[in-house]
C-alpha cells in the first residue's frame, strides 16, 4: 500500500486547551494541539503540533511531531520529529527523521514497511 497525502483530509482535531483521556482512534489525518493521555491508533497520519502534550502509546501510519510525547511509537511508514519537539520512549518505524534541536530520550528500531514485512517468511 502506498502512502498518499493527497487522498486524506483532516478528520479529527484536539485543539490547544482541550484534554482527551482514553483510547483515541481515527481515519484520515488527526491533529493534536492539546493534551492526550492514553493510547492512539490509526493506519493514517497523526500530527502532534508544537505545544501539544501527549502521554500515550501511538500506533499510526505516519507520525509528524513538533510537540512533547512520552510513550512508545510504532509507525508503518515514517516518523518525523521537528524542533522544538521533546520525545521520551521507543520508536519502531522503517523511516525516521529527527531535526537538529529536538530533545530525544529513547531508543529506535528500524524495520521494513509493514506491507513488505508481512509478505516475508
Amino acid at each position: 500500500m502506498e502512502y498518499s497525502r493527497d487522498r486524506e483530509k483532516i478528520t479529527a482535531v484536539i485543539e490547544e486547551g482541550c484534554k482527551f483521556e482514553g483510547n483515541f482512534s481515527f481515519t484520515g489525518i488527526a491533529r493534536i494541539a492539546g493534551t492526550v493521555n492514553g493510547s492512539i491508533f490509526s493506519n493514517d497520519t497523526l500530527i502532534i503540533s508544537e505545544g501539544a502534550v501527549v502521554n500515550a502509546d501511538i500506533m499510526a501510519g505516519v507520525v509528524l511531531m513538533s510537540g512533547m510525547v512520552k510513550g512508545n511509537i510504532r509507525a508503518n511508514y515514517r516518523v518525523e520529529i521537528r524542533k522544538p519537539a521533546k520525545f521520551e520512549g521507543t520508536i519502531i518505524t522503517p523511516s525516521l527523521i529527527v531535526e537538529e534541536g529536538v530533545i530525544f530520550h529513547g531508543t529506535t528500531k528500524m524495520r521494513e514497511e509493514r506491507s513488505n514485512y508481512l509478505t516475508q517468511s
